[in-house]
């Protein structure tokens, strides 16, 4: 009887490597998977044999992205030792960080969970840690002393991300309507670590 192939471990993140790269440029109805063997510096069939659809080779890529994401905000939320302001402070530096580095991710998560919303809500448990994070408590009890005015705790999240993530999502109207480049873009983005949890606690404040 003939033995099965061995999957090479190497091969199969090479191609994932190369998906990731792909995907976030082009988004799932663009690409092909020929786009894909080409990024990879592969032949078509070696990339049918490790991953047998472009479907399920994206949510491969999907997933790992959205909980590499979610998960280091949780983990930044979920932290005992760290107050309020200073989770503000972790999240801003962490993702402007994150997205400076990777900057088509903003986009491909938002084009995508458009696309398919309850692909992350099935597969990562997001209300489960969120409603029982350490952040949440501390948000109701800065409410309850008067701290923070507004007892809705996903107005704080949002206002949060939205301050981080939606300059990069319009990056290319910014740069073109005011003339600066990407590294003057960059330049402004990592001032934002410090001014973000700024304007969230002037926001947020008690009355």
């Amino acid at each position: 009887m003939k033995e099965p192939k061995k999957i090479d471990g190497s091969t199969e993140e090479k191609i994932k490597e190369a998906a990731r790269t792909v995907f976030y440029r082009k988004g799932f109805a663009a690409t092909r998977t020929r786009d894909i063997a080409e990024e990879a510096d592969i032949n078509l069939a070696l990339l049918n044999y490790y991953f047998r659809s472009k479907a399920k080779l994206f949510e491969i890529i999907m997933l790992e992205t959205l909980s590499g994401f979610i998960k280091n905000m949780i983990v930044v939320l979920d932290d005992e030792g760290t107050t309020l302001n200073k989770k503000v402070e972790e999240i801003a530096s962490r993702y402007i960080d994150l997205i400076i580095k990777e900057p088509e991710i903003p986009t491909f998560i938002v084009t995508e969970i458009r696309n398919n919303p309850n692909l992350l809500l099935d597969k990562l448990p997001i209300r489960q840690v969120l409603a029982s994070s350490v952040f949440f408590k501390q948000h109701k009890a800065a409410v309850e002393n008067g701290e923070i005015s507004e007892p809705n705790p996903l107005h704080f999240l949002m206002n949060v991300m939205g301050l981080v993530i939606f300059p990069f999502i319009a990056k290319p109207l910014l740069m073109g309507g005011t003339g600066i480049n990407d590294s003057e873009f960059t330049a402004l983005m990592t001032e934002r670590k410090k001014l973000i949890p700024i304007w969230i606690k002037s926001m947020m404040k008690g009355e």
